[in-house]
């Protein structure tokens, strides 16, 4: 088949800058690229870290980019937003769309697949004929969504990274049959705990007892509710916490004022937390392997992190909520499952103080993280999201 895909028009693909949606669209390209399976047009935009990936030499994945960034296309992006007014998404990403589309329109594919922009739609099936394929990572398509109905209407097939992201679509027509349930996967070759990061290179002791905390820093993350679990816990000397990301992925330059604030607030636990900001993907073993406990504390519905999935691959115990599509990654046998209640940062407190206390639960539940994790390998998230387009032709 020939298939285009519309990428988010903000973070690059291959994932030089990280983005979560744009590290699995790279897995299923590179499992396209060993099988070759389809001829694939993606649609990105430009980024200079992609001039010298090997992956833009494959036969069957053809890169198409977009150039955003540079004095020219600030300008014409300036002009489409004066010309065109407000669209659905912010001019920028508006821009990227219709610059895409001009190239689709010429083109003859057979499914068009559209990551995480199901609005994209309105705009895509005025120029092809091709089957729409929404990839959806977030809570991008409920019933309150501006044009549900039409934007629903329009796909052959919904793709959801959970199904918690199933019963937001439900809402709109429950008696749905176009969604279906395609778990992330993760590279668990590269998640494991054989590497050689000294816990010394980031000032911790062996006989510390190390949480970390990785995603991008931002309120429904939770990590404001982490800090105040830690100052509960500041009289346990040996209990540390590594925060981990930054507040948008690779191309943040400085803090933002959330991250700030935190940094704030933790001044008066520094010897316990320490703050890395942003570590390219291929690093994140290294930092995980130093820690006895992953902490995912999500105040909001996470729809499906791949931190989840990535702690659980290096075999640590988790903390985490029950919010979202996480409960979907997790059992009780490798993570304790918290509610974001009013009682929300005490609980995280004694969970910590839990698993510190009790080093053979802590052993018990690495073991049955190991043993979750192969659930969610990257080859078995391509071969399930291949095997979905397969069946609406």
């Amino acid at each position: 088949m020939k298939i285009a895909i519309l990428t988010s028009g903000i973070l690059p693909v291959p994932a030089v800058q990280g983005g979560a949606v744009e590290n699995l669209i790279d897995f299923y390209l590179e499992y396209n690229n060993q099988h070759r399976l389809h001829d694939i047009t993606i649609y990105s935009i430009w980024d200079k870290g992609v001039e010298s990936n090997p992956t833009l030499k494959s036969n069957v994945n053809h890169y198409r980019y977009i150039p955003v960034t540079n004095w020219c296309a600030k300008l014409r992006k300036k002009w489409y937003h004066f010309t065109h007014g407000k669209e659905y998404y912010h001019y920028t990403i508006e821009y990227y769309l219709h610059k895409a589309i001009n190239d689709i329109r010429n083109k003859d594919f057979d499914i068009i697949i559209i990551e995480n922009r199901p609005a994209y739609a309105l705009r895509v099936k005025k120029i092809s004929n091709a089957k729409l394929v929404y990839h959806l990572h977030n809570e991008k398509l409920d019933k309150q969504t501006n044009k549900a109905k039409e934007i629903y209407d329009a796909a052959t097939c919904i793709l959801v990274v959970s199904d918690y992201i199933k019963r937001c679509i439900q809402t709109i027509d429950p008696l749905d049959t176009k969604t279906k349930t395609i778990y992330n996967g993760i590279d668990l070759s590269a998640f494991n705990s054989n590497t050689g990061m000294s816990r010394y290179t980031l000032g911790f002791k062996d006989n510390d007892f190390v949480l970390v905390f990785s995603g991008r820093i931002n309120r429904e993350k939770g990590i404001f509710e982490l800090i105040e679990a830690m100052n509960l816990l500041k009289g346990y000397s040996r209990i540390k916490l590594m925060i981990i990301g930054s507040s948008f992925f690779g191309n943040a330059m400085n803090d933002d004022k959330f991250t700030s604030t935190l940094k704030a607030k933790a001044v008066t636990m520094k010897e316990h937390i320490v703050f890395t900001g942003f570590i390219p993907y291929h690093n994140m073993p290294n930092y995980l392997q130093i820690a006895d406990v992953a902490v995912i504390p999500s105040i909001w519905n996470d729809p499906f992190p791949t931190t989840v999935l990535e702690a659980q691959a290096m075999g640590l115990p988790i903390i985490t909520t029950c919010r979202g599509g996480i409960p979907e990654e997790v059992t009780e046998e490798n993570a304790i499952m918290l509610e974001t209640d009013e009682h929300f940062i005490d609980n995280l407190a004694s969970a910590i103080l839990d698993l510190y206390h009790h080093p053979e639960k802590r052993q018990q539940m690495s073991t049955a993280s190991l043993e979750r994790s192969k659930r969610f390998d990257k080859e078995t998230y391509a071969k399930n999201f291949f095997a979905a387009l397969e069946n609406i032709i």
